[in-house]
């Protein structure tokens, strides 16, 4: 991905940290990359993206200079590498992991143009019997970030999305792919499995379970890959 200009916009990235309520973490995770590379970013040690430029500006809430930098409106997008969707299996988080995220061109998102769009690789089989298209062990789902989208889109039944288990403070972590079912005091993650040890993950109320586990939606599938092996 081109690279832009550098030192004006790192002024401007400088300044407009300063307001109350932007971090150089927050930045980092509406980027999706980890907080040491915003560091190297402010510090000149590594090159500003021109795609990177519109979702800094939405964190932010401030123009770039000079206000030339517009979203793309090509058909494809960048598509970011996010990991493994695997119902069941948490991993730990590797907080300093500074390496740059894998990117992938996929179809943009008409509905969501500005949103940006992660992708997972699926591992397991809690999702292989989901209506009417099965998600199977070696597809690859593009979902749209749903901290981008979560103003204009209410979680309503049949959603499928991927939700993201985190325990022990944060240090381990699940991602798993569920359709959603909405009730008047829970929430319930299904997942559409032939295999029964795969269960619901019920939430009451708040996204918040009983058991030290912290639960919250961060994306909504939109769309299911698979490559043919052989070439």
């Amino acid at each position: 991905m081109t690279d832009a200009p550098t030192d004006m916009y790192l002024d401007w990235i400088r300044e407009a940290l300063k307001q109350p309520g932007k971090t150089q973490v927050g930045l980092a995770a509406h980027l999706g990359i980890a907080h040491p590379q915003i560091t190297q970013l402010l510090k000149g040690k590594r090159k500003l993206k021109v795609n990177e430029i519109p979702k800094i500006a939405a964190y932010l809430g401030v123009d770039p200079p000079g206000g030339e930098i517009k979203p793309s409106s090509s058909k494809w997008v960048p598509a970011r590498k996010a990991g493994i969707v695997a119902a069941g299996l948490f991993r730990e988080v590797d907080e300093f992991d500074q390496s740059e995220p894998e990117e992938i061109t996929v179809p943009r998102d008409e509905n969501f143009p500005s949103a940006r769009q992660l992708i997972f690789d699926v591992e397991g089989d809690s999702m292989n019997e989901l209506k009417p298209r099965p998600i199977l062990p070696g597809d690859t789902v593009v979902a749209t970030a749903y901290e981008d989208i979560a103003g204009r889109v209410v979680l309503r039944d049949g959603m499928v999305v991927v939700v993201q288990r985190t325990r022990d403070g944060g240090h381990m972590r699940e991602w798993s792919v569920k359709q959603i079912e909405i009730y008047e005091d829970r929430t319930e993650f299904h997942p559409r499995s032939s295999n029964p040890k795969h269960k619901p993950i019920i939430v009451h109320r708040q996204f918040d379970t009983d058991d030290g586990v912290s639960v919250e939606v961060i994306a909504v599938v939109r769309m299911v890959m698979n490559t043919m092996p052989g070439l």
